[in-house]
């Protein structure tokens, strides 16, 4: 067996790119990775707000995969930095202006996905505290008092996270 097994679904070292070529390809490639998965995770966010988890839920893999290329291929490029400054200046200010859009459109994402999980973890607690107030027998003692509930009389609730 082997002691230090290799992680599974990390990036290998990728090589660094010596060639301006090679650079501006890396940039391109870079940029067409953000391109795709801002579009993904736009379209989640519009699924999410129009409260259509489900649907939202169905690109995951999509999405998945596209943040995976896009991880290596920022490897690939911190690698290769130097090249790219050197030889295309331009191609990297737009590729840090592509990037900071594509921050800003995540961090809407980001927020959208907070608020959603906020509303639903809301209505579980007020479906729970429903059930809990039915099952609370309405009661007095001999002093005038509300009877305090045991733990006989919580009633715990089961939440599917399948939808």
């Amino acid at each position: 067996m082997n002691k230090h097994p290799q992680r599974q679904g990390l990036p290998a070292r990728e090589s660094t790119s010596t060639t301006p070529a090679e650079a501006r390809k890396l940039a391109e490639n870079l940029m067409d990775v953000m391109t795709t998965l801002l579009a993904v995770i736009e379209r989640e966010t519009e699924l999410v707000r129009a409260g259509k988890i489900r649907e939202a839920m169905a690109s995951e893999a999509r999405k998945s995969e596209l943040s995976r290329r896009y991880v290596s291929v920022v490897t690939q490029l911190k690698a290769s930095s130097k090249s790219l400054a050197e030889s295309a200046p331009d191609l990297l200010s737009t590729l840090r202006r592509h990037h900071e859009t594509f921050r800003a459109m995540l961090q809407i994402n980001l927020t959208v996905l907070a608020t959603a999980h906020a509303v639903s973890e809301s209505i579980v607690r007020g479906v729970n505290s429903e059930v809990q107030r039915r099952n609370i027998p309405n009661t007095y003692t001999a002093a005038g008092r509300r009877v305090t509930v045991g733990p006989r009389h919580i009633t715990p609730i089961a939440v599917s996270r399948s939808l």
